[in-house]
């Protein structure tokens, strides 16, 4: 897609951004010893916190990666708000109140609380940060997602950017500054996620959404020996033709500009061709959508409503709706998606998105993702089942998450954190369904980054609401990745360099060593984020969840819950737990594609560890802690 930068859209981002580093400014005053910088003290209060909560775990995968997901595959881009809301039932009837007691910087403080376990100091400092690097990929690759049509700028620049004032926000005041950022903008992406929804609804569903949709077209063909001959006066001439599993896509030529065609039947049985939205590269570097170069700013509406069935009828649109009236037309009527199909054209690499008319029923429930019914396999049920065991363990083994318990002043602050955190998530990630399917029917994808659904469908109710929207996704990515590099931090100057190495710092040294290791951490999450550009951010998120969730869950639980946990046993499974998980990440099918290798040829078929190394971590801490009987604590649910 073509995107030009708004003068509108700048202001309101610049504005934000000052407003931020502001705020920063201020809190840095403030921040002068290592309880302040890593856990603001603990003087947060308990509603600030929750919210803050919500704006730390509503992040790019949240807002971005599941709304572009849900216009993508539907119901089954939700099935990641289910998981992600589930997991915070087990950080509030289990973690919250325990892990406040336990700790006062890190995660690590609270496994280790009655250790003083070298092992465990130096496991659980390398867990926090590998888990914080898999979170900070899609963060940054999020970003770069939204400077493009927002400012106009490349991908990389806007990874550099939010790299840039994040590390100036965290190396300038920590955890006090990160915390109200998270708190306003998680305020506001609650409340402007709420109006666009509100938008949605009123405009309700239409069978041509706007004036920029294009309408894709279709000619009867003849097939001969193999070859397709299209009938149209003769007009166009065959170059070439690609097959995949699912779709013959024919390539011709009319008046020196080629074109991408889809070889299908429709209703009447009729051999016939549907133009296909083709992006590829011509010689200068230009992309060209269709045959259209870059210079003639082709825009396609992709994705709208092919069908709208009201009460029994077809309609053509059916105006203004509640939620509940949106989701029985929907699930009623039928909608054009466009899925695509790789391959190599010549020196080019050509993605070819063929449209697809897909039920409303059929979106709405698994199976266009996640192959859990129709063509499912063994294979893919234990894929979709491991996927949820991350994303429902996961969150309560998060380290930048977890150490958010510590800047409330008692536990049952925490508790009540993690109510108000807990309800102002839930009510966002229903709307995400509804932005997701807005997009959906909307017409406002961009097929090149699904994490564009969200500002795009904002785009279409006006250019301020788009630049509002666009900047407060940018500040979700800030407020997210602070909280990211404070935990990447404290696990190196407090857990690694303090705890461990036993290198004697004063206060003020805590907070330089701090802030210096929040600049590397820093440097190198933009780096990752360049070079993951492209994949959905919600996607990748999952790698984290099911790293914490093999790493660090198993720890915490049978550390509060089992009394013959030894400080072996834990390190052990904290090892176990995340070298097998990142194990099984690196020699998936879906890393097997990225690296350009053959997914079949994958050794592992898993995209999703979790149901292999979460049992694995909880057995090998059983087994190391039934060898290791004098290393365990004493009464650790008394502290």
């Amino acid at each position: 897609m073509i995107y030009e930068a708004s003068s509108i859209a700048v202001g309101l981002f610049v504005f934000f951004v000052l407003c931020v580093l502001g705020l920063s400014a201020y809190f840095a005053r403030k921040t002068q010893s290592a309880d302040a910088y890593f856990a603001a003290g603990g003087k947060i209060h308990w509603a600030v916190n929750g919210i803050a909560f919500a704006g730390d775990y509503l992040s790019a995968a949240s807002f971005l990666g599941i709304c572009g997901m849900i216009a993508m595959v539907g119901y089954d881009g939700f099935l990641y708000s289910i998981g992600y809301l589930g997991g915070w039932i087990v950080a509030l009837f289990v973690v919250a109140e325990p892990l406040k007691k336990l700790g006062k910087y890190t995660f690590t403080d609270a496994l280790d609380a009655k250790f003083n376990s070298k092992s465990i100091q130096l496991t659980a400092a390398i867990s926090t940060l590998v888990v914080s690097l898999c979170y900070l990929i899609p963060q940054m690759v999020g970003a770069g997602a939204l400077v493009t049509p927002l400012l106009g700028l490349p991908h990389y620049v806007g990874v550099l950017m939010v790299g840039s004032i994040v590390i100036f926000i965290v190396a300038t005041a920590g955890m006090a500054s990160t915390t109200y950022v998270q708190f306003l903008k998680g305020t506001l992406l609650i409340i402007f996620s709420a109006i666009l929804v509100v938008l949605v609804l009123n405009k309700g569903l239409s069978l041509k959404p706007s004036a920029d949709y294009h309408d894709f077209q279709s000619m009867k063909a003849q097939v001969v020996s193999g070859q397709v001959i299209a009938v149209d006066n003769n007009n166009y001439k065959i170059v070439g033709q690609k097959n995949t599993a699912k779709n013959h896509f024919v390539k011709l030529e009319k008046n020196g500009i080629n074109t991408w065609w889809n070889l299908t039947t429709n209703k009447n049985q009729e051999t016939v061709l549907q133009e296909a939205l083709s992006t590829t590269k011509s010689a200068d570097g230009n992309k060209l959508y269709n045959g259209k170069a870059k210079a003639d700013k082709a825009f396609y509406q992709v994705g709208h409503m092919a069908e709208i069935v009201d009460n029994g009828k077809k309609v053509e649109k059916t105006g203004p709706v509640g939620p509940f009236k949106f989701l029985s037309i929907f699930t009623k009527s039928k909608v054009t998606r466009f899925t695509k199909a790789i391959f190599v054209d010549g020196k080019n690499k050509v993605t070819v998105w063929r449209q697809t008319i897909t039920s409303g029923s059929e979106v709405m429930r698994p199976g266009l993702k996640f192959k859990v019914d129709k063509g499912s396999t063994v294979m893919s049920k234990l894929n979709f089942v491991s996927l949820m065991l991350a994303l429902f363990f996961g969150t309560a083994a998060l380290p930048h998450i977890l150490i958010r318990y510590y800047t409330v002043p008692s536990a049952k602050c925490a508790r009540k954190s993690t109510i108000v955190a807990i309800s102002a998530i839930g009510f966002f990630y229903i709307l995400t369904l509804f932005l997701g399917l807005g997009a959906m029917a909307g017409g406002v994808l961009d097929l090149g980054s699904s994490n564009m659904a969200a500002p795009l469908l904002a785009k279409s109710f006006g250019l301020i609401l788009f630049a509002i929207i666009s900047a407060i996704a940018f500040a979700t990515v800030l407020g997210t990745v602070s909280g990211l590099i404070v935990a990447a931090s404290g696990a190196i100057a407090h857990d690694l360099m303090d705890s461990l190495f036993k290198i004697k710092m004063t206060d003020a040294q805590k907070v330089k060593a701090g802030k210096i290791s929040a600049i590397v951490v820093g440097i190198i999450a933009i780096i990752l984020g360049i070079l993951f550009k492209g994949m959905n951010v919600s996607y990748l998120v999952g790698w984290a969840f099911a790293v914490a969730a093999s790493a660090n869950l198993p720890a915490i639980l049978m550390l509060l819950f089992w009394k013959k946990t030894t400080s072996r046993g834990i390190a052990a499974s904290i090892v176990v737990g995340m070298t097998s998980a990142l194990t099984i990440i690196l020699l998936s099918p879906s890393m097997f594609e990225r690296y350009g290798f053959d997914p079949a040829t994958a050794p592992i078929a898993l995209d999703n560890p979790g149901i292999i190394s979460i049992p694995l971590s909880f057995l090998t801490l059983i087994i190391i802690s039934w060898l290791t009987p004098h290393k365990r604590a004493k009464d650790i649910l008394r502290v």
